[in-house]
This record gives C-alpha cells, structure tokens and sequence, in this order.
C-alpha cells in the first residue's frame, strides 16, 4: 500500500504548517500551526488549516508528532485535539509550550515525550527526531521509515555554527540515514532566495550587549516569547551590564518560566525580578524583557508605544530593542508600533536598522548543504510562499535530484514502490478563520462583505408589499453608513429604481426573489452614479 503525503498548509503562505503522512490506512500529522491573518482578513485574529477531512476520518488518525514550538507549528494544535483528540509527540520543551493551550480549552491532551535519535513506534508508522538548530531551543527534523523509503522532514533548521544551547544539526545521523537512502525530502524554503549561509545566533550577542551597556535608561527588549535562545542572550546582555530583569506579557512570564524549569533557559541566580520590584530600582538597573516584536494590538510592547501599559511608561531615556523583522503581513502593524516608540522619544534600535537579529532559517549554501547531504530521490520544498518554493525547487534540480515538484496545499505526494506521483487539489484545504474564541464561524463572503463596508459603506433597503398582488406599501425607505458625505441625490435615485422595478414587475410569494430584485437595483443605480460597490442590505416585508 502506498505513502501518501498531503499538505494541510505551509506550502505557498508563511504560517499553517501541517501535512499528513498516510500509511497502510492509518494518518500521522506533522504539526498543526497558525498564520497570521493578511490585511484583506479584517477582523481574523489567527487563520487555521481545514483539518475537516480529518475529523471525518477521526478513526483513521493515530497521533500528532511536532518538529518545534513556535505557534505557526503548535498554535492550532489544541484546537485539532478538540476535533481529533489522538496522542501527541514532542520533545520536553515543545509540549511544554503546547501544554497550556490544551489546557486554557480544557482539552486533557496524551502528550509524550520523545528522546531525540530513538526510534518511536507507534503502528504502523516509525519514526525518529534528528536535533537541528532553530530559533527555539529543542527543534527537530523528523525521520519516518515507510514501506516505500525513509522519508524526511527537515523541520526549521539552519547550519549554525556556534548556536546558543550548544546544539547543532545533527548532521552524521541524517548522512548515516542518506547513506542508506532518502526517498522523499520535504525542507524548509523560508530563506531559499537569499544567497549565502544565514548568520549564527551568537553573532548578535556583541551588537545586543554594546546597545545595553550603552543604554542611560531603562532598556525594553521585545522578541517572540518562544525564541527562548533571544531571550537567552538578553538576560545575558542585562547580567553583564548589572541589570536586573522583569519579564513582562503573559507568555513570555509563561515561556520563560517554563524552558528554565526544564534547565534550556539561565536565568541567573536573583537576576530576574518581578515588575513590581524592578520598578522599585533606577531605570539604568533594569531591563522589561516583553512581547509584542511584530506589532501585535494588546501585546506589550504596543501597549508602551501607546502609552497604555500598565506598569512601563516609556521615558526619552529609554532604549527599546526589537529583536525581529517584520513576518510577512505585520509590515504595517509594526510601522505603526515603531512610530508610537519614536513618539515617545525612545531610542529604539531593530532588525532592519541594526544587528539584533538573525533569521533561524538556513539559506542557499545551507539547503545545498542539505540536498547534497541528503541525496534524496524525491524533493517537495516545504514552509515557504510560492517564490520560496521555487526557488527552492530550482536549488533540488541544479544538485541533480531526479524527482522534483512544487506542491501547495491541498496538494498530495504519493509514494508507490518505485513511482512517485502527485495528486492536485486532492482535498479541500482553505483558510479556516478565528475570531476571539470561536473558529470555523465565517467565510470568504462575510470578509468580502466586511472590506466592502470598509472600503465603501453600506446601504439598508427597507420595503414593504402586498401579500396578494406584489404591490408597493411601504417604502423604499434608504439609508446608509460610511457610503459618502451626502448621499441624499444617490439615495433618491437608487429609491425611483426600486420603485420603478417593482412597479413593473411586481414579485408576489417569493421573498427571496423579491430581496434579489431589491438589492440589484440598488447596486446597479449606485454603481452607475458613483462607481462605489456598497454592501447593500435589503429588508423585504409582506403586509
């Protein structure tokens, strides 16, 4: 029986990682992340794999295994367990991570731990975790040996050097499995078009410890709460120059709490205080250590640039770090958070005006590294937009790898013995939506509507017939909202319309056609006036 890889997302977007492994009948998942919601999402917190064609095969799936714990892997993954609730595999600091979702949706989650380079077996797959080097402590590749081949997964990695933690990609054990042959790679194409080899994490550590030590006030240091190897060389930072530390944001006091009780995170001894008492010391002995590095609204870095916070107020003194770039589709969340901090006059320094970050993903002689290392006989680039992935593609054939193909989601690879082929738009794989609490609640058309309503208003048609005949009673009676200062000549017309429709051709029993005739009018009498497209919403009565 055939290996069957489908993907869920991650392939042609930043975020949503997670594909299915099928085999002899049975399904495993490779993570179950977020993205971001891109500006023409207004109102989506977070944005979801459509897992539904899981939850119809509930029975099928036998476990989730996790490469690392950033939320575009494990940020979706509590709510997959809610719909699906099967065993979930991981390293300590991973779960430790995902623990606290599961538990805020009252999910009592099967979590296991995994010793990396030990083959686990759970029927009928196998499958092993390689260490690489990431951003977060603890990532891994995932090595699954299928009736047709060894398959792997890189996961995030990148070639450092020196990685803060000690821990390198463990390179000899994935040339000992590519000697024995890898069937299929899927990797990691975030950087594939940048040349070069990514910078070490530890190549910061110089820039990140002469702005503190310059720093005449208080420094605030915002980065991801889970880039535990950023926060790492902060505290660092603040030891060297007798600082003392306060993490501030709910997950970050979560994270931290939680990588230095399982010993990847050094705190120092008495180092670290809590807001209230470093707040109690002088603003040249401090260091808030915070979220909020991509400009999310209540995050609390934001909330400082906006003078809302409620222990930090920001000083002209202060230094600000933001130890990140923009993610794809935040560029304007944090435009708009570093002109707050320039407004409160703090000297701030970023990722795109100074050395305080290096990206945790392998570029070019990286992946080339990897490909040459690895020699599969199948290549699907993986984690990337579509460009990544050709580029990244591009990299596979130039190194001579027989079998290569450009997937995206609700695409699926199937391994046959010796063939290998592709399946598209094997299953449906949209954008499941998250507002507040609730996901799978709206749809493309409710966020078409709403970007109508913010691009051109909205326009209320009330009108009431006659139950026996069709006949006008009542109305059109016309407002609108946000359409156009004075709307009075257009409202008037797109009104003579309506009546003049109904008056000609009376709808009589069918409430429907008559909403459908209603708002026609109304659109088409509006958009020849004003070349606007409102949302228009009619209310139709029998009287």
């Amino acid at each position: 029986m055939a290996t069957r890889v489908s993907f869920l997302g991650g392939l042609g977007e930043i975020g949503r990682n997670c594909a299915a492994i099928e085999v002899d009948g049975r399904i495993c998942l490779v993570d179950v992340g977020f993205m971001f919601p891109e500006a023409d999402m207004p109102g989506v917190d977070l944005v979801f794999p459509d897992w539904s064609w899981l939850v119809e095969r509930r029975s099928d799936v036998a476990f989730v295994v996790l490469t690392h714990g950033h939320e575009d892997h494990i940020g979706a993954l509590s709510y997959f367990l809610q719909d699906v609730p099967v065993p979930v595999y991981g390293q300590p600091l991973t779960l430790g991570f995902a623990r606290p979702r599961a538990e805020e949706l009252g999910v009592e989650a099967d979590f296991r731990e995994v010793e990396p380079l030990t083959w686990v077996r759970h029927e009928p797959f196998q499958f092993q975790l390689i260490p690489v080097t990431h951003s977060v402590p603890q990532a891994a590749s995932i090595l699954f040996d299928t009736p047709d081949g060894l398959l792997l997964h890189s996961g995030d990695f990148k070639l450092d050097p020196t990685p803060i933690g000690g821990q390198p990609t463990h390179l000899s054990a994935i040339g000992y499995y590519a000697d024995e042959g890898i069937r299929l790679l899927l990797s990691d194409s975030t950087n594939a078009e940048e040349p070069g080899h990514s910078s070490s994490e530890a190549s910061i550590s110089g820039t990140i410890n002469s702005i503190v030590a310059a720093a005449p006030g208080r420094v605030v240091a915002a980065c991801f709460s889970t880039h535990i190897h950023r926060v790492q060389q902060m505290v660092n930072a603040a030891a060297a120059a007798d600082r003392y530390v306060a993490f501030v944001g709910r997950s970050m006091e979560r994270n931290t709490r939680i990588a230095a009780e399982l010993g990847v995170l050094d705190t120092g001894r008495d180092r670290v205080l809590p807001i209230e008492e470093l707040l109690a010391l002088p603003p040249e002995k401090t260091m808030v250590v915070n979220t909020g590095a991509q400009g999310e609204p209540y995050a609390a870095l934001s909330l400082m640039s906006a003078g809302r916070h409620k222990w930090v107020e920001l000083a002209p003194d202060d230094t600000v770090i933001i130890a990140a770039t923009p993610i794809h589709g935040n560029e304007t969340a944090v435009a708009r958070l570093l002109n707050g901090l320039a407004r409160r006059e703090a000297r701030v320094f970023h990722g795109l005006n100074s050395a305080v970050h290096v990206s945790g993903h392998a570029k070019q002689g990286e992946l080339l590294t990897m490909l040459n290392l690895t020699r599969p006989q199948a290549f699907v680039p993986v984690h990337g937009e579509y460009r990544h992935l050709a580029a990244h593609a591009a990299l596979a054939r130039q190194v001579g790898v027989p079998w290569v193909e450009v997937l995206t989601d609700g695409d699926a690879v199937v391994l046959d013995g010796d063939e290998t082929r592709v399946e598209r738009n094997a299953f449906e794989a949209g954008y499941v939506y998250v507002e507040g609490s609730s996901y799978g609640e709206i749809d493309r058309p409710v966020l078409r509507d709403r970007s109508h309503l913010a691009d051109d208003g909205v326009i209320v048609v009330t009108v009431g017939v006659s139950r026996d005949d069709g006949k006008l009673l009542l109305g059109p009676e016309l407002d609108s909202h946000g359409f156009m200062e004075d709307p009075s000549e257009v409202l008037e017309r797109a009104a003579e319309a309506v009546e003049d429709t109904l008056t000609a051709d009376p709808v009589v029993g069918d409430m429907s056609e008559l909403r459908t005739v209603v708002l026609r009018a109304v659109s088409r009498t509006v958009r020849s006036s004003t070349s606007r497209r409102p949302v228009v919403v009619p209310i139709v009565m029998e009287l």
